[in-house]
């Protein structure tokens, strides 16, 4: 008897053993969520000794604001899609994002936005880049999801889409704010190029300093078990030649899949675009059988980081687990789960 009890626990052992060497889960996951939300509005060189207590405030109410919208939508049984749309809206309308009516101006001293979406039941996906006058960009990205055979439109040819589709056309003149022109005249007398997540630029009579007026975006899980992810932008401040970000990239700046995970990225276009980030994360996912934070963390806190970006990403996996990863001081972001319960944060910790 005691030679059986032996190898049994021998057994057991060997067992456990291998179990840890496939990284094989031993514990139970979190329950899943019925529906979740994420968003965020930027990453970047957010510092609270830069940031006074009012637009502490500012940001943090608007995000509130934004985040509830989409969270009432899916609490009454609507879909992810509409709820990151409806959600991203939000902060496309405040200029305290770059996106919308806080869009940063190019070298021209025009704004020119960017935005994507994308379905993660169907794979089917939307884009549109360098628009003008379409009032928020997100409403066209849908659209050409799903009112056109194609994924990307860009310039003149999607703002004229986005008439014919009657979507709210605005005078240009609508994105001006003067903290962001200020942004731009700083930046042509230092003959530079400058990120709009990194603007050395003191806006509201200094009280905010180095700090990230950034790209916005939304991921979501609706009760039917569906994720969708979007994005939207206005670029890089004193950008040329029709620069495009990673924003409107479909895996780079969004992507979304029901088998996976639904992300949202936000910071330095360019090297997300390289390392298609959004994507990267549901791989990871789906061949490595990563969890969402450890993909997230990897794709971020590794990958990114060798490539020499920066910035971060919302995501939410299928069981509706959120995660905000970033790889910079701070990222505006927030988060609620079916059971109403609420998170907002700015700073790293």
């Amino acid at each position: 008897m005691k030679k059986i009890i032996f190898l049994l626990s021998t057994l057991f052992i060997f067992s456990a053993c291998k179990n840890a060497e496939n990284n094989t889960e031993v514990t139970t996951d979190n329950p899943r969520q019925e529906f979740s939300i994420i968003i965020h509005g930027g990453a970047g060189t957010i510092l609270k000794k830069n940031m006074s207590p009012e637009m502490e405030t500012a940001y943090k109410q608007k995000l509130e604001e934004a985040i509830r919208v989409g969270y009432e939508i899916l609490k009454n049984g609507g879909t992810s899609i509409d709820a990151v749309t409806k959600t991203i809206n939000v902060m496309e309308d405040s200029p305290l994002f770059n996106a919308g009516k806080g869009a940063v101006f190019t070298h021209e001293e025009t704004n020119e936005h960017d935005a994507s979406i994308m379905d993660g039941k169907t794979l089917n996906a939307g884009a549109s880049a360098g628009t003008t006058t379409v009032k928020n960009p997100i409403d066209l990205a849908k659209a050409v999801m799903e009112k056109s055979p194609h994924v990307m439109l860009s310039g003149k040819g999607a703002d004229t889409f986005a008439k014919k589709q009657g979507l709210q056309i605005v005078e240009p003149n609508y994105f001006y704010t003067e903290r962001r022109y200020k942004s731009l005249q700083n930046i042509k007398e230092k003959e530079q190029t400058e990120l709009d997540h990194d603007t050395k630029v003191s806006f509201y009579d200094g009280d905010i300093k180095d700090s990230k007026f950034g790209t916005v975006g939304c991921a979501a899980l609706d009760k039917n078990g569906n994720l969708a992810a979007g994005t939207s932008t206005g670029g890089m401040t004193n950008k040329r030649w029709g620069r495009i970000g990673d924003s409107p990239i479909i895996g780079a700046g969004t992507y979304a899949n029901n088998n996976t995970c639904a992300v949202s990225s936000t910071g330095w276009g360019e090297y997300f675009i390289r390392g298609m980030i959004a994507y990267d994360i549901s791989a990871l996912m789906e061949y490595k059988n990563l969890s969402l934070k450890e993909a997230a963390q990897e794709v971020i806190q590794n990958k990114l980081t060798r490539l020499g970006g920066t910035g971060g990403i919302v995501a939410i996996d299928k069981n509706g687990n959120m995660v905000a990863e970033f790889n910079t001081a701070g990222m505006y972001r927030a988060t609620i789960n079916d059971k109403g319960e609420l998170s907002i944060g700015i700073y790293k910790n």
